[in-house]
């Protein structure tokens, strides 16, 4: 199992940038692939990019799809989230999480405390 804490998140108007860095403890990191899910106040939580454990493939939501990307450096252990061209509708808590490439959260077995993101319009 790996440790997850993320960072990076914060304040930002539309338009603006962020990029979230998740980092994990642990041997196995490099062996799981690792997704970012986020959850809005009175919403369930969703999905929005998963990427392989060698970065050969990743997914991503339709609605970040062009403005998100993902990647990961397995020598540092560490996941990260450019987040670019940031709408109001991006307010959330942003959850990093290991485990099976899935766009399903069940298929994550471990998860971090979460960074919230709030754009403001």
């Amino acid at each position: 199992q790996v440790q997850l804490v993320e960072s990076g998140g914060g304040l930002v108007q539309a338009g603006g940038s962020l990029r979230l860095s998740c980092a994990a403890s642990g041997r196995t990191f490099s062996t799981y692939a690792m997704g970012w899910f986020r959850q809005a106040p009175g919403k369930e939580r969703e999905f929005v990019t998963t990427i392989s454990w060698n970065s050969g493939s990743s997914t991503y939501a339709d609605s970040v799809k062009g403005r998100f990307t993902i990647s990961r450096d397995n020598a540092k252990n560490t996941v990260y989230l450019q987040m670019n061209s940031l709408k109001p509708e991006d307010t959330a808590v942003y959850y990093c999480a290991a485990g099976r490439y899935s766009t399903i959260p069940g298929d994550y077995v471990n998860w971090g405390q979460g960074t919230q993101v709030t754009v403001s319009s």
